[in-house]
């Protein structure tokens, strides 16, 4: 049975697993957390740097605790990007060392789809259309022809990133999504907002300053609700568009925003309008972890995909349909 251990270190989280095809063997998470404001890519690379090996001695001791040893482990895989590059080269550079001291090969896992891949691994969800929402990055993508192909995205930033942008503004603490949901949980009245859809794109910074110029005038449960509302809107109507085009039966929500309890209400109304299937795996792999990375790593490794050393250069603006999706032989057939 193949064993991968596998390092996330695009953003805030670091996180190490180590996996094989039935499950999560071990897992170490260092999360950085900022004093004030947002995520400082420099501070979080340092964050890295300074937990690295301390995160890797405790996954392999666990491992070793659980009964096995560092022998048994395939290869190591990465978050290659996208990402904040100082913490992509961090992790980067963790790997090759952990592959070089193991004598085992390297594995560049694009984040984006380690999301996609974990949600099928840890959900019934077999051919789905992803709604991808991270903090840095929202898609809609579906696999077609050998590679997962990217129906809708935003023109501008993540959804996450909206999120976080807003709540800094009305004082509220980094992450900012969770307290945005909290609050709007409280509303009375919807305050009336932008709503940017540009054929199957989407665009949220112009709907992030009017919620924050909504404040003067607003409750910030008000202001709360109406973002989320048109939000979310725009990303359901996208990700039916793609339903329908691509004539999928199933939608699977990946990313750390979707751990949000009314998006999935408004994608699961959508799903059971058009008789499809709508997928979320447990919050422990919604948001960037190690085993994502581990178990695409895994995938990957199956099918004949590694990384030379010389090559394992990290690419902040990774896209995922410039990936080969070697391990998917057929629309319905998955290794």
């Amino acid at each position: 049975m193949t064993t991968v251990l596998g390092i996330e270190g695009t953003a805030w989280n670091l996180s190490a697993a180590i996996v094989d095809e039935d499950d999560v063997i071990a897992e170490v998470t260092e999360t950085y957390r900022p004093k004030t404001g947002g995520i400082h890519p420099r501070e979080a690379a340092q964050h890295h740097a300074l937990h690295a090996s301390n995160v890797i001695e405790r996954l392999l001791k666990e491992y070793r605790d659980k009964g096995h040893s560092p022998e048994n482990i395939d290869a190591i895989a990465f978050s290659q990007g996208p990402g904040l590059g100082a913490c992509l080269r961090t992790v980067a550079t963790s790997a090759r060392a952990l592959a070089l001291s193991l004598d085992v090969p390297l594995v560049g896992v694009n984040h984006c789809i380690g999301h996609v891949e974990i949600g099928r691994w840890k959900t019934p969800a077999v051919d789905p259309v992803v709604l991808y929402v991270s903090g840095g990055n929202s898609q809609v993508l579906a696999h077609r022809a050998g590679k997962y192909r990217i129906f809708g995205e935003t023109l501008d930033i993540g959804i996450g990133n909206a999120l976080d942008k807003f709540a800094r503004g009305a004082g509220l603490t980094h992450p900012g999504g969770p307290k945005v949901e909290e609050y709007a949980r409280k509303a009375t009245n919807y305050v009336k907002m932008p709503y940017v859809v540009k054929g199957m794109d989407f665009s949220f910074s112009g709907l992030s300053t009017a919620a924050t110029d909504s404040l003067k005038d607003n409750s910030l449960e008000d202001v709360c609700y109406s973002f989320q509302e048109n939000a979310f809107a725009m990303l359901v109507e996208v990700t039916e568009r793609a339903l329908a085009h691509t004539g999928k039966s199933e939608v699977l929500l990946a990313g750390g925003v979707g751990a949000n309890m009314r998006l999935r209400e408004m994608l699961n109304v959508m799903c059971e309008d058009r008789g499809a299937s709508f997928y979320v795996p447990e919050k422990r792999f919604m948001g960037d972890n190690g085993a994502m990375i581990a178990y695409t790593g895994l995938l990957m490794f199956n099918s004949g995909t590694t990384l030379p050393i010389e090559s394992s250069h990290v690419d902040p603006s990774f896209r995922p349909d410039t990936v080969d999706v070697t391990w998917i032989i057929d629309e319905k057939e998955v290794l």
